[in-house]
Protein backbone atom coordinates (compact mmCIF):
# COMPACT_ATOMS: atom_id res chain seq x y z
CA UNK A 1 0.00 0.00 0.00
CA UNK A 2 3.03 2.57 0.64
CA UNK A 3 4.22 1.71 -2.46
CA UNK A 4 1.06 2.76 -4.03
CA UNK A 5 0.85 6.12 -2.43
CA UNK A 6 4.08 6.45 -3.43
CA UNK A 7 3.28 6.17 -7.18
CA UNK A 8 0.44 7.83 -6.96
CA UNK A 9 2.75 10.89 -5.20
CA UNK A 10 4.02 11.37 -8.67
CA UNK A 11 1.87 13.45 -10.98
CA UNK A 12 3.08 11.59 -14.04
CA UNK A 13 2.59 8.14 -13.16
CA UNK A 14 -0.96 9.37 -11.45
CA UNK A 15 -1.81 10.62 -14.42
CA UNK A 16 -0.68 7.53 -16.56
CA UNK A 17 -2.84 5.42 -14.03
CA UNK A 18 -5.71 7.77 -14.68
CA UNK A 19 -5.38 7.24 -18.76
CA UNK A 20 -5.73 4.05 -18.15
CA UNK A 21 -8.23 3.64 -15.52
CA UNK A 22 -9.84 5.54 -18.43
CA UNK A 23 -9.30 3.29 -21.22
CA UNK A 24 -11.29 0.35 -19.76
CA UNK A 25 -14.64 1.11 -20.58
CA UNK A 26 -13.49 -0.06 -24.41
CA UNK A 27 -13.72 -3.60 -23.41
CA UNK A 28 -17.38 -3.16 -22.97
CA UNK A 29 -17.52 -1.86 -26.97
CA UNK A 30 -17.59 -4.07 -30.13
CA UNK A 31 -15.23 -6.04 -31.00
CA UNK A 32 -14.51 -7.03 -27.74
CA UNK A 33 -18.45 -6.64 -26.63
CA UNK A 34 -18.03 -7.30 -22.93
CA UNK A 35 -21.07 -5.50 -22.52
CA UNK A 36 -21.34 -6.48 -18.61
CA UNK A 37 -18.17 -5.19 -18.53
CA UNK A 38 -19.28 -1.80 -19.12
CA UNK A 39 -21.00 -1.77 -15.29
CA UNK A 40 -18.08 -1.69 -13.37
CA UNK A 41 -15.65 -0.25 -16.06
CA UNK A 42 -15.30 3.53 -14.42
CA UNK A 43 -15.11 2.09 -10.80
CA UNK A 44 -11.22 2.26 -11.11
CA UNK A 45 -11.54 5.80 -12.37
CA UNK A 46 -13.76 7.10 -9.97
CA UNK A 47 -11.56 5.49 -7.00
CA UNK A 48 -8.80 7.61 -8.31
CA UNK A 49 -10.61 10.76 -8.16
CA UNK A 50 -12.27 10.16 -5.14
CA UNK A 51 -8.77 9.70 -3.55
CA UNK A 52 -7.47 12.75 -5.15
CA UNK A 53 -5.58 14.74 -2.16
CA UNK A 54 -7.24 18.30 -3.65
CA UNK A 55 -10.27 18.79 -6.40
CA UNK A 56 -7.64 20.27 -8.32
CA UNK A 57 -5.77 16.95 -8.94
CA UNK A 58 -9.12 15.04 -9.39
CA UNK A 59 -9.72 17.49 -12.12
CA UNK A 60 -6.18 16.54 -13.96
CA UNK A 61 -7.71 12.66 -13.08
CA UNK A 62 -10.21 13.29 -15.44
CA UNK A 63 -8.57 15.00 -18.14
CA UNK A 64 -6.13 12.26 -18.01
CA UNK A 65 -8.79 10.15 -18.11
CA UNK A 66 -10.43 11.11 -21.07
CA UNK A 67 -7.50 11.18 -22.71
CA UNK A 68 -7.11 7.82 -22.18
CA UNK A 69 -10.64 6.94 -23.11
CA UNK A 70 -10.93 8.36 -26.37
CA UNK A 71 -7.60 7.47 -27.72
CA UNK A 72 -8.65 3.61 -26.57
CA UNK A 73 -12.27 4.27 -28.24
CA UNK A 74 -10.46 5.57 -31.30
CA UNK A 75 -6.93 4.03 -31.46
CA UNK A 76 -8.25 2.75 -34.84
CA UNK A 77 -7.62 6.50 -36.44
CA UNK A 78 -3.54 5.72 -35.55
CA UNK A 79 -2.60 4.97 -38.94
CA UNK A 80 -4.36 8.01 -40.92
CA UNK A 81 -4.17 10.69 -38.53
CA UNK A 82 -1.00 9.71 -36.66
CA UNK A 83 -0.05 12.06 -33.91
CA UNK A 84 -3.10 14.11 -34.99
CA UNK A 85 -4.77 11.25 -32.61
CA UNK A 86 -3.39 12.11 -29.60
CA UNK A 87 -3.82 15.95 -29.58
CA UNK A 88 -8.03 15.13 -30.45
CA UNK A 89 -7.93 12.88 -27.45
CA UNK A 90 -6.08 15.29 -25.47
CA UNK A 91 -8.21 18.17 -26.12
CA UNK A 92 -11.67 15.72 -25.96
CA UNK A 93 -10.42 14.95 -22.45
CA UNK A 94 -10.97 18.00 -20.94
CA UNK A 95 -14.31 17.05 -20.96
CA UNK A 96 -14.21 14.83 -18.22
CA UNK A 97 -12.12 16.96 -15.68
CA UNK A 98 -14.92 18.65 -14.12
CA UNK A 99 -16.55 15.00 -13.87
CA UNK A 100 -13.83 13.62 -12.02
CA UNK A 101 -13.95 17.31 -9.86
CA UNK A 102 -17.65 16.13 -8.94
CA UNK A 103 -16.57 12.67 -8.22
CA UNK A 104 -14.06 13.84 -5.45
CA UNK A 105 -16.32 16.55 -4.40
CA UNK A 106 -19.02 14.07 -3.35
CA UNK A 107 -17.38 10.91 -2.74
CA UNK A 108 -13.90 11.86 -1.21
CA UNK A 109 -12.28 10.09 1.46
CA UNK A 110 -11.80 13.43 3.56
CA UNK A 111 -15.79 14.32 3.49
CA UNK A 112 -16.60 11.11 4.73
CA UNK A 113 -18.77 10.53 1.90
CA UNK A 114 -21.81 10.26 4.04
CA UNK A 115 -25.20 9.16 2.82
CA UNK A 116 -27.19 12.51 1.72
CA UNK A 117 -23.64 13.35 -0.78
CA UNK A 118 -24.24 9.43 -1.88
CA UNK A 119 -27.50 10.26 -3.08
CA UNK A 120 -26.47 12.89 -4.87
CA UNK A 121 -23.59 11.75 -6.17
CA UNK A 122 -26.11 8.57 -7.81
CA UNK A 123 -27.60 11.69 -9.42
CA UNK A 124 -25.47 14.05 -10.15
CA UNK A 125 -22.31 11.68 -12.05
CA UNK A 126 -24.63 10.42 -14.54
CA UNK A 127 -25.72 13.75 -15.38
CA UNK A 128 -22.45 14.87 -15.78
CA UNK A 129 -21.38 12.46 -17.61
CA UNK A 130 -24.20 12.70 -20.31
CA UNK A 131 -23.48 16.87 -20.30
CA UNK A 132 -20.08 15.61 -21.44
CA UNK A 133 -21.72 13.20 -24.54
CA UNK A 134 -23.89 16.32 -25.08
CA UNK A 135 -21.01 18.13 -25.81
CA UNK A 136 -18.84 15.95 -27.34
CA UNK A 137 -22.06 14.96 -29.67
CA UNK A 138 -21.62 18.18 -31.49
CA UNK A 139 -20.40 17.48 -35.39
CA UNK A 140 -17.47 19.26 -34.95
CA UNK A 141 -16.20 18.01 -32.08
CA UNK A 142 -16.29 13.56 -33.75
CA UNK A 143 -19.97 13.60 -32.95
CA UNK A 144 -21.35 11.37 -30.53
CA UNK A 145 -19.36 7.96 -31.54
CA UNK A 146 -19.30 5.70 -28.59
CA UNK A 147 -21.32 6.72 -26.24
CA UNK A 148 -21.05 4.55 -22.95
CA UNK A 149 -24.79 3.50 -23.37
CA UNK A 150 -24.30 1.85 -27.29
CA UNK A 151 -22.39 -1.42 -24.81
CA UNK A 152 -25.30 -2.35 -24.54
CA UNK A 153 -26.87 -3.04 -28.45
CA UNK A 154 -27.21 -6.63 -27.49
CA UNK A 155 -28.93 -6.66 -24.61
CA UNK A 156 -32.72 -6.75 -25.01
CA UNK A 157 -33.79 -5.01 -21.79
CA UNK A 158 -31.04 -2.27 -22.74
CA UNK A 159 -32.77 -1.76 -25.71
CA UNK A 160 -36.20 -1.60 -24.50
CA UNK A 161 -34.97 1.28 -22.14
CA UNK A 162 -33.97 2.69 -25.35
CA UNK A 163 -37.22 3.09 -26.99
CA UNK A 164 -38.07 5.30 -24.03
CA UNK A 165 -35.08 7.30 -23.30
CA UNK A 166 -32.90 6.68 -26.31
CA UNK A 167 -29.00 5.69 -26.21
CA UNK A 168 -29.08 8.68 -23.46
CA UNK A 169 -30.81 6.94 -21.05
CA UNK A 170 -29.05 3.86 -20.92
CA UNK A 171 -25.55 5.80 -20.92
CA UNK A 172 -27.51 7.69 -17.27
CA UNK A 173 -28.28 4.27 -15.74
CA UNK A 174 -24.69 2.60 -16.66
CA UNK A 175 -22.79 5.28 -15.26
CA UNK A 176 -25.21 5.22 -11.68
CA UNK A 177 -24.54 1.93 -11.25
CA UNK A 178 -20.50 2.57 -11.81
CA UNK A 179 -21.07 4.81 -8.97
CA UNK A 180 -23.27 2.63 -6.90
CA UNK A 181 -20.79 -0.02 -7.13
CA UNK A 182 -17.71 2.36 -6.33
CA UNK A 183 -19.57 3.59 -3.05
CA UNK A 184 -20.37 -0.47 -2.22
CA UNK A 185 -16.40 -0.61 -2.64
CA UNK A 186 -14.98 1.89 -1.30
CA UNK A 187 -17.46 3.51 1.45
CA UNK A 188 -18.79 0.67 3.46
CA UNK A 189 -21.04 2.96 6.04
CA UNK A 190 -22.78 4.53 2.64
CA UNK A 191 -23.78 1.67 1.45
CA UNK A 192 -28.14 1.65 1.69
CA UNK A 193 -28.26 4.42 -0.44
CA UNK A 194 -25.92 2.92 -3.44
CA UNK A 195 -27.83 -0.29 -2.79
CA UNK A 196 -31.21 1.68 -3.21
CA UNK A 197 -29.92 2.81 -6.47
CA UNK A 198 -29.26 -0.44 -7.67
CA UNK A 199 -32.58 -1.12 -7.06
CA UNK A 200 -34.26 1.31 -8.59
CA UNK A 201 -32.60 0.70 -11.92
CA UNK A 202 -33.54 -2.95 -11.99
CA UNK A 203 -36.53 -2.12 -11.62
CA UNK A 204 -36.68 0.70 -13.75
CA UNK A 205 -35.21 -2.02 -16.42
CA UNK A 206 -37.93 -4.36 -15.80
CA UNK A 207 -40.90 -1.92 -15.86
CA UNK A 208 -39.55 -1.00 -18.95
CA UNK A 209 -39.51 -4.62 -20.35
CA UNK A 210 -43.25 -5.01 -18.99
CA UNK A 211 -44.51 -1.99 -19.69
CA UNK A 212 -42.64 -0.05 -22.87
CA UNK A 213 -44.98 -0.42 -26.21
CA UNK A 214 -43.31 -3.11 -28.53
CA UNK A 215 -43.63 -1.96 -32.17
CA UNK A 216 -46.47 -3.07 -33.88
CA UNK A 217 -46.63 -5.72 -37.31
CA UNK A 218 -47.23 -3.87 -40.54
CA UNK A 219 -45.90 -6.36 -43.46
CA UNK A 220 -42.71 -7.38 -44.50
CA UNK A 221 -40.34 -6.39 -47.02
CA UNK A 222 -37.25 -8.14 -48.85
CA UNK A 223 -34.01 -5.84 -49.03
CA UNK A 224 -30.60 -6.79 -50.41
CA UNK A 225 -27.69 -5.14 -49.13
CA UNK A 226 -24.42 -5.31 -52.12
CA UNK A 227 -21.24 -5.74 -50.63
CA UNK A 228 -18.69 -5.64 -52.86
CA UNK A 229 -15.70 -5.57 -50.80
CA UNK A 230 -11.93 -4.22 -51.24
CA UNK A 231 -11.85 -3.38 -54.54
CA UNK A 232 -9.15 -0.88 -56.21
CA UNK A 233 -10.67 2.21 -58.33
CA UNK A 234 -14.21 3.56 -58.85
CA UNK A 235 -14.38 1.82 -62.08
CA UNK A 236 -13.57 -1.83 -61.39
CA UNK A 237 -15.77 -1.34 -58.17
CA UNK A 238 -18.31 -0.16 -59.94
CA UNK A 239 -18.38 -3.57 -61.92
CA UNK A 240 -18.34 -5.57 -59.27
CA UNK A 241 -21.40 -4.29 -57.63
CA UNK A 242 -23.38 -4.39 -61.14
CA UNK A 243 -21.94 -8.20 -61.17
CA UNK A 244 -23.37 -8.48 -57.64
CA UNK A 245 -26.65 -7.22 -58.27
CA UNK A 246 -27.55 -9.57 -61.19
CA UNK A 247 -27.73 -12.64 -59.08
CA UNK A 248 -30.04 -11.03 -57.15
CA UNK A 249 -32.63 -11.52 -60.41
CA UNK A 250 -35.53 -13.39 -59.88
CA UNK A 251 -35.40 -13.24 -56.05
CA UNK A 252 -38.06 -10.81 -55.38
CA UNK A 253 -35.93 -8.14 -53.64
CA UNK A 254 -37.78 -4.81 -53.60
CA UNK A 255 -34.68 -2.68 -52.51
CA UNK A 256 -31.65 -3.13 -53.64
CA UNK A 257 -28.66 -1.12 -51.29
CA UNK A 258 -25.63 -0.22 -52.41
CA UNK A 259 -22.62 1.09 -49.82
CA UNK A 260 -20.99 4.52 -49.55
CA UNK A 261 -19.26 5.89 -52.29
CA UNK A 262 -20.39 2.58 -54.34
CA UNK A 263 -20.71 5.37 -57.44
CA UNK A 264 -17.72 8.00 -58.08
CA UNK A 265 -19.28 9.98 -60.38
CA UNK A 266 -21.97 12.12 -60.71
CA UNK A 267 -24.77 10.35 -62.89
CA UNK A 268 -25.95 13.80 -64.42
CA UNK A 269 -22.56 13.62 -66.19
CA UNK A 270 -22.65 9.99 -66.66
CA UNK A 271 -25.58 9.24 -68.44
CA UNK A 272 -24.26 5.84 -69.33
CA UNK A 273 -23.48 4.59 -65.65
CA UNK A 274 -27.43 5.39 -64.77
CA UNK A 275 -28.27 3.76 -67.88
CA UNK A 276 -26.26 0.83 -66.31
CA UNK A 277 -28.43 1.05 -63.19
CA UNK A 278 -31.86 1.77 -64.26
CA UNK A 279 -31.15 -2.12 -66.57
CA UNK A 280 -30.13 -3.73 -63.02
CA UNK A 281 -33.32 -1.99 -61.78
CA UNK A 282 -35.70 -3.55 -64.52
CA UNK A 283 -33.58 -6.76 -64.20
CA UNK A 284 -34.10 -7.95 -61.22
CA UNK A 285 -37.36 -5.77 -60.18
CA UNK A 286 -36.25 -3.48 -57.46
CA UNK A 287 -35.10 0.46 -57.20
CA UNK A 288 -31.78 0.34 -56.15
CA UNK A 289 -30.37 2.97 -53.37
CA UNK A 290 -26.54 3.99 -54.76
CA UNK A 291 -24.18 6.35 -52.93
CA UNK A 292 -22.40 8.62 -55.24
CA UNK A 293 -19.23 10.63 -54.01
CA UNK A 294 -18.20 13.22 -56.81
CA UNK A 295 -18.09 16.89 -57.75
CA UNK A 296 -21.66 17.14 -59.07
CA UNK A 297 -22.58 18.56 -62.31
CA UNK A 298 -25.22 21.46 -61.30
CA UNK A 299 -23.60 23.02 -58.70
CA UNK A 300 -19.86 23.44 -57.03
CA UNK A 301 -18.22 21.24 -54.58
CA UNK A 302 -17.72 17.07 -54.05
CA UNK A 303 -21.21 16.05 -52.32
CA UNK A 304 -21.48 12.25 -50.75
CA UNK A 305 -25.35 11.42 -52.21
CA UNK A 306 -27.69 8.84 -51.99
CA UNK A 307 -29.73 8.36 -55.01
CA UNK A 308 -32.45 6.39 -55.91
CA UNK A 309 -32.59 4.56 -59.20
CA UNK A 310 -35.76 3.06 -61.04
CA UNK A 311 -36.28 1.39 -64.30
CA UNK A 312 -36.52 4.63 -65.95
CA UNK A 313 -33.35 5.73 -63.96
CA UNK A 314 -32.59 8.32 -61.13
CA UNK A 315 -36.08 8.86 -59.62
CA UNK A 316 -35.49 12.31 -58.43
CA UNK A 317 -35.04 10.94 -54.68
CA UNK A 318 -31.54 12.21 -53.33
CA UNK A 319 -30.34 13.46 -49.81
CA UNK A 320 -26.75 15.33 -49.04
CA UNK A 321 -25.04 14.09 -46.49
CA UNK A 322 -25.49 16.51 -43.57
CA UNK A 323 -22.83 15.72 -41.24
CA UNK A 324 -19.31 14.48 -42.55
CA UNK A 325 -16.83 13.42 -40.78
CA UNK A 326 -13.96 15.63 -39.24
CA UNK A 327 -10.87 15.81 -40.82
CA UNK A 328 -11.90 12.52 -43.11
CA UNK A 329 -14.62 14.61 -45.63
CA UNK A 330 -13.28 18.46 -43.99
CA UNK A 331 -10.88 19.77 -41.97
CA UNK A 332 -12.55 22.09 -39.01
CA UNK A 333 -10.96 25.64 -39.24
CA UNK A 334 -8.78 24.13 -42.13
CA UNK A 335 -6.46 27.55 -41.65
CA UNK A 336 -5.53 27.00 -38.48
CA UNK A 337 -5.50 22.52 -38.93
CA UNK A 338 -4.41 22.10 -42.28
CA UNK A 339 -1.59 21.29 -41.46
CA UNK A 340 -3.37 17.56 -40.17
CA UNK A 341 -3.23 16.29 -44.09
CA UNK A 342 0.64 16.85 -43.92
CA UNK A 343 0.42 14.40 -40.59
CA UNK A 344 -2.14 11.60 -42.32
CA UNK A 345 -4.90 11.46 -44.34
CA UNK A 346 -6.49 13.96 -43.94
CA UNK A 347 -9.22 15.41 -46.67
CA UNK A 348 -7.65 17.57 -49.07
CA UNK A 349 -10.60 19.06 -50.31
CA UNK A 350 -13.77 19.63 -48.23
CA UNK A 351 -17.26 17.91 -49.05
CA UNK A 352 -20.35 20.23 -49.10
CA UNK A 353 -23.17 19.77 -47.09
CA UNK A 354 -26.92 18.63 -47.35
CA UNK A 355 -29.35 21.30 -46.12
CA UNK A 356 -32.13 18.37 -45.36
CA UNK A 357 -32.93 14.92 -44.35
CA UNK A 358 -35.35 13.11 -47.21
CA UNK A 359 -37.86 10.73 -47.00
CA UNK A 360 -37.84 8.62 -49.96
CA UNK A 361 -40.29 6.54 -51.77
CA UNK A 362 -38.60 3.01 -53.00
CA UNK A 363 -41.35 0.85 -54.89
CA UNK A 364 -44.54 0.31 -53.72
CA UNK A 365 -45.89 2.10 -50.51
CA UNK A 366 -41.68 1.71 -49.14
CA UNK A 367 -40.48 4.44 -47.23
CA UNK A 368 -37.13 4.75 -46.53
CA UNK A 369 -34.38 6.96 -44.65
CA UNK A 370 -31.20 7.17 -45.84
CA UNK A 371 -28.39 8.15 -43.60
CA UNK A 372 -24.18 8.01 -44.51
CA UNK A 373 -21.77 6.95 -42.74
CA UNK A 374 -21.44 8.08 -39.11
CA UNK A 375 -24.63 9.87 -39.15
CA UNK A 376 -26.14 6.82 -37.17
CA UNK A 377 -24.28 7.61 -34.64
CA UNK A 378 -26.81 10.76 -34.08
CA UNK A 379 -29.61 9.86 -32.08
CA UNK A 380 -32.00 12.45 -33.40
CA UNK A 381 -31.19 11.54 -37.22
CA UNK A 382 -33.20 8.61 -37.31
CA UNK A 383 -35.44 9.97 -34.39
CA UNK A 384 -36.50 12.60 -37.01
CA UNK A 385 -36.79 10.28 -40.39
CA UNK A 386 -38.80 8.19 -38.23
CA UNK A 387 -40.89 10.92 -37.40
CA UNK A 388 -41.22 12.26 -40.47
CA UNK A 389 -42.78 8.43 -41.82
CA UNK A 390 -40.10 6.36 -43.22
CA UNK A 391 -40.88 2.40 -42.88
CA UNK A 392 -37.35 1.55 -42.94
CA UNK A 393 -33.72 3.42 -41.53
CA UNK A 394 -30.86 2.78 -44.31
CA UNK A 395 -27.49 3.20 -44.12
CA UNK A 396 -24.98 3.14 -46.34
CA UNK A 397 -21.14 3.25 -44.97
CA UNK A 398 -17.83 2.09 -46.03
CA UNK A 399 -15.14 2.17 -42.76
CA UNK A 400 -13.22 0.31 -45.63
CA UNK A 401 -9.96 2.42 -44.31
CA UNK A 402 -10.32 0.54 -41.05
CA UNK A 403 -10.76 -2.57 -42.46
CA UNK A 404 -8.72 -4.76 -40.01
CA UNK A 405 -9.74 -2.68 -36.78
CA UNK A 406 -12.78 -2.62 -34.04
CA UNK A 407 -14.32 0.45 -36.36
CA UNK A 408 -16.39 -2.16 -38.62
CA UNK A 409 -18.01 -3.81 -35.71
CA UNK A 410 -18.55 -0.58 -34.09
CA UNK A 411 -20.20 1.34 -36.69
CA UNK A 412 -22.97 -1.76 -37.22
CA UNK A 413 -23.79 -2.20 -33.66
CA UNK A 414 -25.11 1.17 -33.77
CA UNK A 415 -27.75 -0.03 -36.14
CA UNK A 416 -29.28 -1.90 -33.16
CA UNK A 417 -29.74 1.10 -31.03
CA UNK A 418 -31.59 3.17 -33.70
CA UNK A 419 -33.86 0.81 -34.64
CA UNK A 420 -35.32 -0.11 -30.92
CA UNK A 421 -34.92 4.27 -30.16
CA UNK A 422 -37.47 4.40 -33.20
CA UNK A 423 -39.68 1.17 -33.56
CA UNK A 424 -38.43 1.23 -37.01
CA UNK A 425 -35.98 -1.66 -38.95
CA UNK A 426 -32.90 -0.72 -39.46
CA UNK A 427 -30.45 -1.75 -42.69
CA UNK A 428 -26.36 -0.76 -42.81
CA UNK A 429 -24.99 -1.41 -46.09
CA UNK A 430 -21.26 -0.90 -46.29
CA UNK A 431 -18.40 -1.44 -49.52
CA UNK A 432 -16.33 -3.71 -47.15
CA UNK A 433 -17.92 -5.06 -44.12
CA UNK A 434 -19.65 -4.91 -41.55
CA UNK A 435 -23.40 -4.96 -43.13
CA UNK A 436 -25.99 -5.66 -40.69
CA UNK A 437 -29.88 -5.68 -40.51
CA UNK A 438 -31.95 -5.54 -37.37
CA UNK A 439 -35.72 -5.91 -36.87
CA UNK A 440 -37.78 -2.72 -35.29
CA UNK A 441 -37.08 -4.07 -31.72
CA UNK A 442 -32.93 -3.59 -32.37
CA UNK A 443 -33.03 -7.45 -32.68
CA UNK A 444 -30.08 -8.48 -35.40
CA UNK A 445 -31.73 -10.19 -38.32
CA UNK A 446 -29.69 -13.12 -39.88
CA UNK A 447 -25.82 -13.11 -39.74
CA UNK A 448 -23.38 -9.60 -40.02
CA UNK A 449 -21.89 -9.65 -43.09
CA UNK A 450 -18.00 -9.81 -42.29
CA UNK A 451 -15.39 -7.47 -43.65
CA UNK A 452 -14.01 -10.35 -45.71
CA UNK A 453 -17.02 -11.03 -47.56
CA UNK A 454 -17.28 -10.06 -51.52
CA UNK A 455 -21.20 -10.91 -51.22
CA UNK A 456 -24.75 -10.00 -52.08
CA UNK A 457 -27.07 -11.14 -49.28
CA UNK A 458 -31.27 -10.88 -49.13
CA UNK A 459 -33.01 -10.04 -45.77
CA UNK A 460 -36.76 -10.65 -44.89
CA UNK A 461 -37.62 -7.39 -43.32
CA UNK A 462 -40.37 -7.03 -40.53
CA UNK A 463 -41.81 -4.38 -41.09
CA UNK A 464 -43.32 -1.74 -37.95
CA UNK A 465 -45.99 0.99 -37.14
CA UNK A 466 -46.25 3.53 -33.87
CA UNK A 467 -44.43 5.64 -32.22
CA UNK A 468 -41.96 5.03 -29.68
CA UNK A 469 -41.86 7.25 -26.14
CA UNK A 470 -38.27 8.34 -27.43
CA UNK A 471 -39.40 9.47 -30.97
CA UNK A 472 -42.60 11.29 -29.17
CA UNK A 473 -40.54 12.68 -26.16
CA UNK A 474 -36.76 13.73 -27.49
CA UNK A 475 -33.94 13.26 -25.22
CA UNK A 476 -35.58 14.11 -21.86
CA UNK A 477 -32.81 12.24 -20.30
CA UNK A 478 -30.76 14.81 -21.37
CA UNK A 479 -32.72 17.65 -20.41
CA UNK A 480 -33.81 16.15 -16.73
CA UNK A 481 -29.76 15.51 -16.28
CA UNK A 482 -29.08 19.57 -17.22
CA UNK A 483 -31.68 20.62 -14.89
CA UNK A 484 -29.95 18.80 -12.33
CA UNK A 485 -26.99 20.31 -13.22
CA UNK A 486 -28.30 23.89 -12.88
CA UNK A 487 -30.40 22.73 -9.46
CA UNK A 488 -26.78 22.01 -8.01
CA UNK A 489 -24.81 24.80 -9.15
CA UNK A 490 -27.59 27.00 -7.92
CA UNK A 491 -27.35 25.78 -4.03
CA UNK A 492 -23.77 25.69 -4.41
CA UNK A 493 -23.80 28.90 -5.20
CA UNK A 494 -26.19 29.99 -2.50
CA UNK A 495 -24.34 27.86 0.08
CA UNK A 496 -21.17 29.96 -0.86
CA UNK A 497 -23.16 33.20 -0.74
CA UNK A 498 -24.54 32.08 2.70
CA UNK A 499 -22.78 34.80 5.30
CA UNK A 500 -21.01 32.91 7.91
CA UNK A 501 -22.14 33.70 11.56
CA UNK A 502 -18.63 34.41 13.03
CA UNK A 503 -17.09 32.22 15.62
CA UNK A 504 -17.61 32.88 19.15
CA UNK A 505 -14.87 34.26 20.98
CA UNK A 506 -13.64 32.87 24.53
CA UNK A 507 -15.94 33.51 26.99
CA UNK A 508 -14.52 36.46 29.58
CA UNK A 509 -14.36 35.66 33.41
CA UNK A 510 -17.33 36.66 35.15
CA UNK A 511 -16.64 40.21 36.66
CA UNK A 512 -15.40 39.32 40.87
CA UNK A 513 -17.55 41.71 43.03
CA UNK A 514 -16.10 43.93 45.57
CA UNK A 515 -17.00 43.60 48.73
CA UNK A 516 -16.19 47.14 50.67
CA UNK A 517 -15.28 46.28 54.15
CA UNK A 518 -17.28 47.52 57.62
CA UNK A 519 -16.11 50.81 58.97
CA UNK A 520 -14.50 49.97 61.89
CA UNK A 521 -14.43 53.05 64.74
CA UNK A 522 -11.87 55.57 65.30
CA UNK A 523 -9.52 55.02 68.25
Amino acid sequence: MKTLDRGLASPWRRSALAALAGALPVLAYPSPALWWWAYVALVPWLLLARAAPTGRRALYDGWSGGFGFMLALHHWLLPDLNVFTLVLAALLGVLWAPWAWLAHRYLAVGTGASRGRVVVALLVLPSAWLAVELVRSWQGLGGPWGMLGSTQWQVAPALRLASIGGVWLLSFLVVAVNVAAAVLVAVPSSRAPAVAGLVATAAATSAAWVWAPRPDGDGRTRIAVVQPGVVEGVDRRFDREEQLTRRLTGQGVDLVVWGESSVGYDLAGRPDLAGRLAALSRTTGADILVNVDARRSDRPGIYKSSVLVGPQGPTGDRYDKMRLVPFGEYIPARSLLGWATSVGKAAGEDRRRGTEQVVMHAGPGLRIGPMVCFETAFPDMSRHLADDGADVLVAQSSTSSFQHSWAPAQHASLGALRAAETGRPFVHATLTGVSAVYDASGRRLGSWVGTDASTTAVFEVPLAHGVTPYVRFGDWPVHVSLLVLVALGLTEGARALRPRRSAPGPLAPPARTVRESPARPGR
